[in-house]
């Protein structure tokens, strides 16, 4: 591994490498210096400021990194996702700068379709509020549609679209597939996003958000989804609409909804969703296995001293 001389990578997410040293030792022995302020909670954005002139790489997990940010990094060379995604990272505003951002393609994909298809079944059948009466003293038979034979719609088809896809089938159900940049969906059946959503007794979502579009699923949409449907979401809670989606549980036009991301993290008090019937909230941690956070740290901190040494990145968001 190339030296870095004398660097400093700021990490700001608490997960950074919290199940291998392999990642810390990477930048350690590069000379990359690596500096987490917080070891349980994320760095408040007021600190990121602070800090953000005085170093060289920059290590995030759900941070916004604005223009403001870049703008106020005078030594930034790097950005570096600690995950997939990076629509939470002013793309343009960085490459304006000549800073790369790099991020970990396929680190996480098992890990998500797993988790994914867990709140799949534990909404169907009721798994977690039957746990929580019999933990009340209660003792529920809660009754919930078997998997073989229903329609598991799969928005988003990249790695763990196709893993969860498999999945699906694996439980004999039938996979519907909409993704406008993939034109071939094996084991599924390619169709309009709205198509999709009239035919799935499950929609699941499995891509990036767009800030400046909006919700992909509007209230419309969730209410063009068929009736009883089931509504999973382990991407990112800017795809739905949330207080749409609350009224359409409450109301009964949707069966229930299974989530692990949100607009806001963590998820206000005030939500709807809260009070929601048929809901399942987790705390967007389908990609926290000791496998994935290895191969994350691993891969951003390979890159991070590349992009410091003057070498390319390998895993190139831009």
């Amino acid at each position: 591994m190339a030296s870095t001389g004398s660097s400093t990578t700021l990490i700001t997410t608490p997960t950074f490498a919290r199940h291998s040293p392999d990642p810390w030792e990477i930048l350690a022995s590069a000379g990359a210096g690596p500096l987490r302020p917080y070891e349980d909670s994320a760095l408040p954005h007021v600190e990121l400021l602070a800090h953000i002139g005085t170093v060289d790489a920059l290590i995030v997990g759900m941070d916004s990194i604005t223009a403001e940010v870049i703008e106020a990094a005078d030594r930034l060379k790097v950005i570096a996702k600690h995950g997939v995604g990076v629509d939470t990272i002013d793309l343009a505003a960085a490459r304006a700068r000549g800073i790369r951002v790099v991020c970990a393609p396929g680190s996480n994909s098992r890990a998500v379709a797993e988790y994914t298809f867990g709140l799949l079944l534990s909404a169907s059948r009721g798994i977690t509020a039957s746990h929580d009466g019999v933990v009340a003293g209660e003792w529920p038979k809660l009754f919930g549609p078997e998997l073989a034979g229903r329609t598991l719609g799969v928005v988003g088809f990249g790695r763990i679209g196709r893993l969860l896809a498999g999945y699906g089938a694996a439980f004999g159900m039938t996979v519907l597939a909409h993704d406008p940049f993939v034109t071939e969906t094996p084991g599924a059946e390619s169709v309009g996003l709205d198509e999709l959503l009239a035919r799935a007794d499950v929609v699941s979502l499995h891509l990036p958000a767009d800030p400046e579009a909006g919700p992909l699923l509007s209230r419309e949409r969730l209410a063009a989804m068929k009736p009883g449907a089931l509504l999973v979401n382990a991407a990112r809670g800017g795809l739905v609409d949330e207080e749409a989606l609350a009224a359409l549980l409450n109301d009964g036009h949707l069966g229930g909804a299974a989530l692990d991301a949100f607009a806001h993290e963590p998820l206000p008090a005030d939500s709807p969703l809260r009070t929601a019937p048929g809901v399942l909230l987790t705390s967007h941690m389908a990609a926290c296995t000791p496998e994935a956070n290895r191969a994350m740290g691993v891969l951003v901190a390979e890159d991070v001293v590349r992009v410091l040494a003057g070498e390319p990145p390998l895993r190139p968001a831009t």
